[in-house]
């Protein structure tokens, strides 16, 4: 699965960013690319706390391998 950013531009002029297949992962942002930067940040912290409370992750690309 591949985490989608959600991105637009608010009319105060700022930017709001989201995963969608992550609820709870949404931030605002003053340009485009903090925004992208912060829900980026944001959706690693979320899966971090899954991860170390045994909760379900959505099936992503592995990012590690484990070497017997």
């Amino acid at each position: 699965m591949k985490l989608n950013i959600e991105i637009e531009q608010e009319k105060d002029g700022r930017w709001i960013a989201e995963i969608p297949e992550l609820p709870g992962t949404m931030v605002y942002g003053k340009t485009r690319k903090e925004a992208i930067a912060h829900v980026k940040a944001l959706s690693l912290r979320v899966l971090a706390g899954r991860l170390e409370n045994g909760e379900n992750v959505p099936e992503t690309i592995d990012v590690f391998s484990v070497i017997i």
